[in-house]
């Protein structure tokens, strides 16, 4: 399971898309529904030369090269395959260049194969809560922050609305406020101080971090990796934690890590897709990247294997 998204579902994720949208550009607008980023994306000109199919394999292809291996991107689409009910007469219809039937089955097909791997997850979940866990906030479970966080990556709010970008960062500070509560970690609020804005801060293993968030369609790059860093270093013991959903930049990890300023470590939008999907809880990804800085100088790894993420 890890970080790569199963293969089975890929593909038939690939026969969902070929037997639902006909025309290019609604296969495009999907992609771009679903959180695909520009990096992913294939430029116009491109895309308009290849087969339906081929413009499918090229953007997974590009997923998967990501940072996080595009799981994020990967469980928005397959929440929104399973959940298809719409069918456009004109493609089914009037011009026949599409089988409803058939797309219903491919569809029925991934619900079942969604079904089997979610059930594997509870089975690792429910082991996990058979170990107990300390306090969590009641108000939420693990299933509907998930939901919370998979609905931000298609621009919708917890209710199914459209949102803009800057409503979008709001409801991701908010989102990853309550899931520090539901583990039982202290957190606080946006703060500020001379000259700073800081996201919030929290209390883990005896140790205050501070965080930045963000959620932009690029990566982070040098300069806001830097800046946070000079905050982090500004503090008594400081240390930090920066959350970039589409990852970061080869330039910027390698340069922060080249200048030995280990007190940050840096977390991407897979990283907190594999915790709402239960592989593992908030904590013990902390402590896999918090091992992987104290013991192998490095900020930016696979939380299940502590190797580097590859960046692209």
């Amino acid at each position: 399971m890890g970080t790569t998204f199963p293969k089975d579902i890929m593909d038939c994720m690939k026969g969902c898309i070929l037997s639902i949208f006909w025309p290019k550009k609604d296969i495009i607008d999907f992609m771009k529904k679903v959180g695909c980023t520009s990096r992913e994306l294939l430029p116009e000109n491109e895309w308009k030369e290849l087969h339906r199919a081929e413009i499918i394999d090229g953007i997974f292809s590009n997923l998967e090269k990501r940072n996080d291996s595009g799981i994020g991107q990967f469980r928005c689409m397959l929440k929104e395959l399973t959940e298809w009910d719409y069918f456009n007469p004109y493609y089914f219809e009037k011009l026949n260049k599409l089988n409803e039937d058939e797309a219903k089955r491919n569809i029925a097909h991934l619900k079942q194969l969604q079904e089997i791997r979610d059930y594997k997850i509870k089975q690792e979940k429910q082991r996990q809560e058979e170990q107990g866990k300390k306090w969590k906030d009641k108000n939420y479970s693990i299933n509907e922050l998930k939901e919370i966080f998979l609905n931000l990556f298609s621009g919708k709010d917890q209710d199914g609305k459209e949102i803009n970008s800057q409503r979008r960062g709001y409801l991701f500070e908010k989102f990853l406020k309550k899931l520090f509560i539901y583990e039982g970690i202290e957190v606080t609020g946006p703060f500020k101080i001379v000259g700073e804005q800081i996201d919030g801060s929290f209390k883990y293993d005896g140790e205050h971090y501070i965080i930045e968030a963000k959620w932009r369609d690029k990566w982070s790059a040098s300069d806001s990796l830097y800046q946070f860093a000079t905050k982090v270093e500004g503090k008594m013991y400081g240390r930090g934690i920066f959350i970039s959903i589409n990852g970061f930049s080869p330039e910027s990890v390698q340069a922060l890590t080249a200048g030995k300023a280990l007190r940050t470590i840096l977390v991407d939008g897979g990283d907190l897709v594999l915790v709402t999907e239960g592989m593992y809880t908030l904590k013990e990804m902390l402590d896999c990247k918090i091992k992987a800085a104290q013991t192998m100088g490095k900020i930016y790894v696979d939380s299940t294997s502590l190797m580097d993420k590859v960046v692209w």
